[in-house]
């Protein structure tokens, strides 16, 4: 990056972000604020980019538009943390400056190469006022301190598609196997989604492969944000396809993020896979991504909202969120299992915990309140002869607001129905938990100020919503119908506010 008397274009462009970044905060209302989740300082964020561990410090970069809570020119806002838990904000790490990405910054990924810190990411350029013609470029940026990054000379590193997409062909993310590094990337064919596989030696040059997978039809006519990775001997491909129409309980957000699980053969670039399965069957969860740490484990991140739906902070001056970090573990069924990073426990403060609780047909009020909780509830199946059971959170004190999950025990489907969970977009969303279930079934909860996340049974089932509850709804409730049950525990801890903005 240039320096001193020479400050480049791209510098320039940033520096003047920021700046109007601190004059948005001071007019921010600060009402659903998160308190632990990764969030915009201020306007817009959606997709998280460039997930890695470089140098002992996890970075998470995301789209983020700085100058309007809608979505716009998109830089690569970023952040960083030495334990997953607190995260410092960086300074502004792309901005739309060249010729290759002037309509926005895309999403991408990013990697060590040796010891340099590497983002590649979607240049965008707009061919039409009305932005409904693109042309796309994948470009790399380059940096030595993990704070100030140069764009490359060689940009754009990858600039004609291998064959007609309409000009959309995006979102690389990027890994290396020996001494080859591979890239995939979204893109479409008429109205089916595909995935390309590209390789280099150095990240420069790119030699087209094959299409690894690709839609019949059924799956979409645009394949977003592809992600392939290795876990208990199987290749999965992590992707979010764009056009899936509902089918049941199945497929009912605008867009889906789930995956497929097989084995690729890097010689010909094929993905022999299996069926695509959505990966968390909530309301506000796309274009996840992964990395894996110096641990060796696969962490995924994801965007905690979804297009087109009504936001009520955009009023506030900001929109947008990540989940909390998940580790991934493929289970010997192909189930791809989500679960909470043992990290998050650094948040945790006052504890309460009860055990071997009765419910009789109806409600129980938990002694705890709160909006920003880690809730961990055991229910015995062993006795139980009613009905459904489940858990109300963010309840109010006159019964108006509350949000439920509701499991039905005769065709073990979960349901996360936020009719009455206060502003926003109402809605319900089922999903059959599956797997051996045994004598207990275990949701663990991350509620946050205006969000919630469930683990059902170590992550064989997960639920991710936005919601937009009044400040004072803080009830927590158990519920029994058709019968008495027993809870075998349940603990509750307040978690910190890390940011502490409000």
């Amino acid at each position: 990056m240039e320096r001193g008397t020479c400050m480049s274009k791209h510098t320039k462009l940033i520096n003047e972000a920021e700046t109007r970044v601190q004059r948005a905060k001071e007019k921010m209302d600060g009402t659903y604020r998160l308190a632990y989740h990764i969030m915009t300082p201020v306007n817009w964020m959606n997709d998280p980019n460039g997930l890695i561990q470089w140098n002992g410090e996890y970075h998470v970069f995301y789209q983020f538009h700085p100058d309007s809570p809608k979505w716009g020119p998109m830089h690569w806002g970023h952040v960083k943390s030495k334990d997953l838990v607190h995260w410092e904000r960086v300074p502004i790490a792309l901005a739309p400056s060249e010729w290759y990405d002037e309509g926005g910054c895309f999403s991408g990924s990013a990697v060590n190469d040796g010891g340099v810190l590497t983002l590649i990411y979607t240049g965008n350029v707009w061919l039409n006022e009305e932005q409904t013609e693109l042309k796309q470029y994948q470009c790399i940026a380059t940096s030595k301190d993990g704070v100030h990054f140069e764009k490359d000379a060689s940009n754009p590193v990858l600039s004609e598609p291998p064959f007609d997409c309409q000009g959309h062909i995006r979102d690389p993310k990027v890994w290396k196997r020996g001494d080859d590094w591979y890239m995939v990337l979204g893109t479409r064919e008429g109205n089916n989604g595909k995935v390309v596989l590209y390789k280099s030696k150095d990240l420069r040059h790119w030699e087209y492969v094959n299409i690894m997978a690709e839609s019949d039809g059924s799956l979409g006519y645009m394949w977003e944000c592809p992600d392939v990775f290795h876990l208990n001997g199987k290749d999965v491909l992590l992707f979010s396809p764009q056009g899936i129409e509902p089918d049941g309980d199945r497929f009912q957000n605008l867009h889906q993020t789930g995956y497929v699980v097989g084995t690729l053969d890097y010689e010909t670039g094929k993905l022999v896979h299996g069926a695509f399965e959505e990966l968390d069957k909530g309301f506000d969860f796309y274009a996840a991504q992964t990395f894996e740490d110096e641990k060796g484990r696969r962490i995924l991140f994801g965007w905690m909202d979804m297009w087109e739906s009504f936001m009520p902070t955009q009023e506030h001056g900001w929109a947008g969120a990540l989940t909390i970090p998940r580790l991934l573990e493929l289970a010997d069924d192909e189930k791809l299992l989500m679960k909470p990073v043992p990290e998050l426990q650094l948040l945790r403060e006052d504890h309460v915990r009860m055990e071997s609780i009765s419910i009789r047909e109806g409600t129980y009020t938990l002694p705890v309140k709160g909006d920003r909780l880690e809730l961990l509830v055991r229910f015995s199946l062993a006795d139980f002869q009613g009905n459904a059971f489940g858990v109300k959170v963010r309840c109010s004190s006159d019964g108006s607001e509350e949000t439920v999950f509701r499991y039905d025990v005769k065709d073990c489907t979960m349901t996360f129905d936020r009719n009455r969970s206060g502003q926003g977009e109402g809605g319900i969303r089922r999903a059959v938990l599956d797997g051996q279930l045994g004598d207990v079934i275990t949701f663990h909860f991350f509620i946050d100020r205006s969000s919630v996340e469930l683990f059902v049974n170590d992550g064989r089932l997960v639920m991710t919503g936005r919601i937009y509850p009044s400040e004072t709804s803080q009830g927590i409730e158990l519920f029994a119908e058709g019968g008495d049950i027993t809870v075998c525990s349940i603990d509750a801890w307040e978690l910190k506010d890390i940011w502490d903005e409000r």
